[in-house]
């Protein structure tokens, strides 16, 4: 059986490598990232281990404020995601929304189960609504995989709808002309981000005519 306190000490061993080659090529690192941030992204995504946001976009400290969560979801009684998206917009300012789910995601999978996953099952509900809005879509969809990958672009889409629903993006948009927002999956297979080229003034006009929360 693997020691598993080998994984955590890697861990600090690992950090001490990264100072030593942050401060190699720049000895003023550390003093810079303390001094604050001005990230122009917000990226909502899975907590899936393996769709890490600054690996997959190649970002660097400091440049994406990253919230994470089963199956990205934007839950409209989650204080948590509402709380990180009015600071992003609000505080930070940010330029761009990011809703980026994953292909193969595990959440997505469960939400597609007839089984009580128990504490889950809230959360879940989120996906299986997406399901019901879109089913006569995803059920005209035989193959059960094609089905499953498409339900991910679905859900992202849905996620960037309630991302859209926010009183502080609203508010921010008529007043600077931002945040846009966007939705990727990440293809685990390939590697790829795929833009799923949502279109999202006209999201945000059709949303308006029944969520306008009198941003203007």
């Amino acid at each position: 059986m693997a020691d598993h306190s080998e994984l955590i000490s890697k861990a600090f061993e690992n950090n001490e490598r990264w100072i030593a080659e942050k401060e190699a090529t720049n000895k003023e690192f550390f003093k810079h990232l303390a001094e604050g941030q001005s990230p122009e992204i917000l990226y909502i995504g899975c907590s899936d281990s393996r769709a890490t946001a600054e690996d997959l976009m190649g970002a660097k400290p400091g440049q994406v404020f990253v919230h994470r969560n089963i199956a990205n979801v934007v839950g409209s009684a989650d204080l948590n995601t509402l709380s990180v998206i009015e600071y992003a917009i609000g505080h930070l300012q940010v330029k761009h929304v990011v809703v980026c789910g994953h292909y193969y995601c595990g959440g997505v999978k469960a939400a597609m189960q007839a089984q009580d996953l128990g504490v889950l099952n809230p959360w879940l509900r989120y996906i299986r609504d997406v399901y019901r809005i879109h089913h006569n879509e995803l059920d005209a969809i035989a193959d059960e995989d094609q089905r499953y990958r498409r339900l991910v672009e679905l859900n992202v889409e849905e996620q960037c709808i309630n991302v859209i629903k926010t009183a502080v993006l609203q508010k921010s948009f008529v007043r600077t002309g931002t945040p846009t927002v966007h939705g990727w999956v990440f293809d685990m297979r390939s590697g790829r981000l795929i833009d799923l080229k949502i279109d999202f003034e006209k999201k945000l006009k059709d949303i308006r005519e029944i969520y306008d929360l009198g941003a203007g």
